[in-house]
């Protein structure tokens, strides 16, 4: 796209913006809600919130990290960092294929009543991209009164990259972010302990080098899922890894050579010619 294109998209994400009275945006760090709320919060000033949703489910580093940002966007008392329990919503620890939508349904909980008291409504950094994908959790938002000014916008995640860089964010190379929940295959539970096993690893992987990474969770297996460029990279440093896997409580560590890749855990479901939505029931 070209860059007068790309402006003209932004301008229509501020205007939109600048026509909320009040706007909380779901702030959980990453690059498409850092970005939402830069622009949300230059369009409205003061009329701007964040409301990041803390949970055993969220990586504990990605939770500092919000906090950071929040500060370096000037929002101050204006970020409200909150904790949500979505584990203890009755299904969620099942890990169904629409935990999601439980997910966001318990983020619409404790962000709507801070929306409420503003009268504003609750923002979700979706993108177009989102929208080719299993997320079940975007239609349980938008039924919750939730609006995704960047799909009216029709912004793709390589454009809201692209304008991050320009506007000087330091979000705009970060790596793809999702709820450690996203880890385990459909059906296995999905406990505290299980959460920080995996939470653990991939800080350690980071600790050693690796940008874009998954520890996906398959009982006493770690499959690991890195960027294609750094597999070779895993290789060369397999004792390492393999011993933080084994401390870890892992009895084998398993590096999957189709590499990263987002929404892994719905190809055993597609390829069974089942749609994630409806697999449930099966």
């Amino acid at each position: 796209m070209s860059r007068d294109a790309l402006d003209l998209k932004l301008a229509d994400l501020r205007a939109r913006l600048a026509a909320e009275p009040h706007l909380v945006v779901a702030f959980s760090g990453g690059v498409d809600s850092a970005f939402l709320l830069r622009v949300a919060a230059d369009a409205l000033g003061e009329r701007c919130h964040a409301v990041t949703a803390v949970s055993i489910t969220m990586a504990r580093s990605e939770v500092a990290d919000a906090r950071a940002l929040g500060d370096e966007l000037g929002l101050g008392a204006r970020h409200h960092v909150v904790e949500s329990h979505e584990l203890e919503r009755p299904g969620f620890a099942e890990n169904p294929t629409d935990r999601c939508a439980l997910c966001k349904t318990e983020l619409m909980a404790v962000a709507g009543p801070i929306a409420d008291t503003l009268g504003a409504r609750v923002a979700l950094g979706t993108n177009v991209d989102d929208l080719g994908d299993f997320r079940p959790g975007i239609a349980a938002a938008r039924d919750r009164g939730a609006i995704m000014p960047m799909v009216d916008a029709g912004l793709t995640k390589p454009e809201i990259r692209e304008l991050s860089r320009r506007l000087g964010l330091r979000t705009w190379d970060k790596p793809q972010l999702a709820c450690l929940s996203s880890r385990f295959p459909y059906g296995t539970r999905i406990t505290p302990e299980r959460l920080r096993q995996v939470d653990d690893f991939e800080d350690g992987l980071r600790a050693l080098g690796f940008h874009q990474i998954r520890v996906r969770w398959h009982d006493q297996i770690a499959r690991l899922e890195i960027e294609a460029t750094e597999l070779a990279r895993v290789v060369e440093q397999r004792d390492p890894i393999v011993a933080l896997g084994k401390r870890l409580g892992f009895s084998y560590v398993a590096l999957d050579l189709a590499g990263f890749r987002s929404g892994s855990m719905n190809e055993p479901l597609v390829a069974l010619g089942k749609r994630p939505d409806k697999a449930r029931a099966s």
